[in-house]
């Protein structure tokens, strides 16, 4: 084992110190909660594991299904007008009952300058309390995914938020921290008994929670583990329960272990990678005064030299599924036909396309990628370093963990990139409202239409009026065939400007001790109410 492995190993062992007797989940995790503020990120990972601290009004089942969370039912009123029924008797972790006033809290916080989730609540207009246990939100439109919006939205506490400073959401892209940064007060099945970022999370259950669940865990370690070999070493040595996830190399060598078994799946998230098309001089290019990046040959050329088949065959050993599209099967709005046109590789082209530009020659370029977040991040990127080589584009890496990554990404601090996406409604609007919208600044700029919140994570600052006018039709379409038909021209659009370069859809793996049992979710969620130890 490599030295720096061992003294990782080592490092996590005190946490398997009298955890079965106590039913105790330990966690080897590859990245870590980035902030306890629930709307400082929009990271799946860090929502799910905030989830079972703060909760939402609307949750999900293990097949994903929605039902009801802190809200017990909920009703359409009009088009535009929603009335959630919020269940009484619930209260946070230090006592105070949970009312209307928290949810109208938490709805204006999350919609705040520097929240994270803006575009899952873009299109809330107004958010009122009837009574203290019953809210009205009313839409700027038809919102046909709120309710499915609404499972991201974790909800606070009123009175702790306003106690200690955190009226405002953490905003991690201005480096702006609060008291809610590295403390929670929630109330979902576990609380918080510490959080020290990098290092281990420890959550401990709530006894007095509303509901029940089937879990019979006392307390969950979680420990960010971003080196495979030793994530994978800690499993098989017993200091912790359930890895994940496990690297497509290793897991027949860890399935065969004994007392181990692992658990595999298709996941709905898609790796894909982002360029620089807006700026005028890329900040990480030897190009000075210019910005290759803008010439959409440039763009074509990166994405014809990018062999995905040696991707799959090579690092994924077969696990992942290319693709053309943000958004994989299962995904409402998922275009086989758009999907099947994804543009081939071929070097003689992209050599072309680089001439035609003027960069026959190649140039200088950095990227930038998370090395603990998706399956085989830093290697992939390696490899795509290689194969634009071929066509004279010189990459320098630097890949860094999620929680430093995910800031940088933010400040859009890149000029290429590689970033991972699923949808939290399941639908594709979400993603092409975030992904392929223009931004809002820059619409403005172009006398364009603006919803606020879109284009929040399209960093590239791509830009095209026909996408733009397709998915702010979908935004509020309630006939599925027309939505689908506007999503499909948002996609073409996508693909016929290159305005990204979608990789594939990865496959899940989680290794695990005998005895633990799960639900594997096929968004790589995992829901602790579900999760029992012997």
């Amino acid at each position: 084992m490599p030295r720096l492995a061992l003294a990782l190993l080592l490092a996590i062992a005190p946490i398997g110190l009298g955890a079965a007797a106590a039913q105790t989940l330990r966690i080897a995790y590859q990245g870590d909660v980035v902030s306890m503020d629930p709307y400082a990120v929009n990271e799946t990972f860090t929502t799910a594991f905030l989830s079972h601290i703060n909760e939402p009004l609307v949750r999900r089942l293990p097949d994903l299904t929605l039902e009801p969370g802190l809200a017990e039912r909920w009703e359409r009123l009009t088009e535009t007008r929603w009335r959630f029924h919020l269940r009484r008797g619930v209260a946070f972790h230090e006592g105070e009952p949970f009312s209307a006033a928290d949810v109208v809290f938490s709805l204006d916080r999350v919609r705040k300058p520097g929240s994270a989730l803006l575009a899952r609540v873009a299109s809330v207009k107004a958010v009122t309390a009837v009574d203290s246990h019953t809210v009205e939100i009313e839409t700027d439109g038809p919102a046909p995914t709120l309710l499915a919006d609404l499972t991201n939205i974790l909800i606070m506490s009123k009175r702790w938020a306003e106690a200690h400073g955190a009226e405002d959401p953490v905003d991690i892209r201005a480096r702006r921290e609060n008291h809610a940064a590295r403390h929670a007060n929630g109330t979902g099945p576990f609380l918080v008994r510490s959080y020290a970022p990098g290092e281990r999370t420890v959550l401990i259950r709530n006894e007095s929670w509303w509901d029940r669940m089937e879990s019979n865990l006392r307390e969950v370690v979680l420990q960010p583990v971003g080196s495979d070999p030793t994530r994978v070493a800690a499993l098989l040595s017993g200091q912790v329960d359930l890895a994940w996830p496990i690297p497509v190399q290793d897991i027949a060598r860890v399935a065969a272990a004994p007392g181990i078994r692992v658990m595999e799946g298709m996941d709905l998230r898609t790796i894909f990678l982002g360029m620089d098309q807006s700026s005028d001089e890329l900040r990480y290019a030897s190009v000075k005064g210019s910005n290759p990046l803008a010439d959409q040959r440039v763009r074509e050329a990166m994405y014809r030299a990018i062999d995905i088949a040696a991707i799959r065959t090579r690092l994924m050993r077969g696990r992942a599924t290319p693709t053309a599209l943000l958004n994989g099967p299962g995904i409402e709005g998922f275009d086989a036909e758009q999907n099947a046109r994804r543009p081939g590789f071929d070097l003689a082209r992209a050599r072309a396309l680089m001439a035609e530009a003027g960069y026959g020659n190649g140039f200088e370029l950095g990227m930038h990628c998370p090395n603990n977040r998706y399956v085989n991040d830093e290697q992939i990127c390696q490899a795509v370093g290689q194969m634009l080589a071929r066509i004279g584009i010189r990459v320098t890496l630097t890949a860094e963990p999620a929680a430093q990554y995910f800031g940088r990404a933010q400040r859009r601090d890149v000029s290429f990139y590689m970033l991972g996406t699923t949808p939290p409604t399941y639908d594709s609007f979400s993603t092409l409202f975030g992904l392929v919208m223009c931004r809002e600044e820059m619409a403005r700029a172009r006398g364009w239409p603006i919803i606020r919140g879109q284009g929040q994570f399209n960093h590239g600052g791509f830009c095209d009026r026909e996408a733009d006018a397709a998915i702010a039709a979908a935004r509020s379409e309630l006939d599925p065939a027309k939505r689908r038909a506007h999503f499909a021209t948002a996609w073409r659009v996508m693909i016929d400007r290159y305005a990204y370069i979608p990789l594939h859809q990865q496959a899940l793996a989680w290794g695990m001790r005998e005895g633990v049992s799960l639900r594997q979710r096929p968004d790589d969620v995992l829901d602790l109410r579900f999760v029992r130890v012997p």
